[in-house]
């Protein structure tokens, strides 16, 4: 049998998600004390948590939306917006800040053509902040995904977002 890495969740329609989240939910038995792990194995599935797929959760679990939505805008994992394939978050933690993170985010938003907080055009780059990831002595650090990049310099972006694919 074949292990998969990779979600492939962009190749299935939205009732085979559905169908899915309906799996996740049983399994964690509908109960409200499993909603923080409910909603993470869910925004796998989905890539991030649309109104309409926390309605459904609410419905399935017999809470409220205000409950279940409650939720996703307190914790930070979580997204009610489509993120891009590649999510870059540039970290500005006290040593990244010092050194030069804000001109590592102002390089990308000029090289991406989005601000922080959004998704580019064509569903390949979002672009976020962080707090520290722990390489404060390689700083400016950047995450893409889950490859940390350390000493970080606007002149390598370009170069490092030509290796992503």
């Amino acid at each position: 049998m074949e292990t998969k890495t990779t979600c492939e969740c962009e190749q299935i329609s939205d009732e085979e998600k559905l169908v899915f989240i309906d799996e996740v939910l049983k399994d964690y038995n509908y109960e409200e004390n499993n909603l923080i792990q409910i909603l993470h194995m869910v925004q796998g599935i989905y890539g991030y948590l649309p109104i309409d797929v926390q309605q459904h959760i609410a419905k399935k679990m017999n809470l409220p939306l205000s409950k279940v939505s409650g939720v996703v805008s307190f914790y930070a994992l979580f997204s009610t917006e489509k993120k891009g394939k590649y999510v870059i978050k540039v970290c500005l933690g006290t040593a990244c800040y010092v050194r030069g993170g804000k001109r590592i985010i102002a390089r990308l938003k000029n090289i991406l053509g989005i601000d922080v907080g959004e998704t580019s055009e064509d569903g390949r780059y979002t672009l976020e902040i962080t707090r520290c990831i722990g390489a404060c002595g390689l700083a400016p650090t950047m995450v893409i995904n889950k490859d940390v990049h350390m000493q970080v310099n606007p002149d390598k972006l370009l170069d490092i977002l030509d290796d992503l694919e």
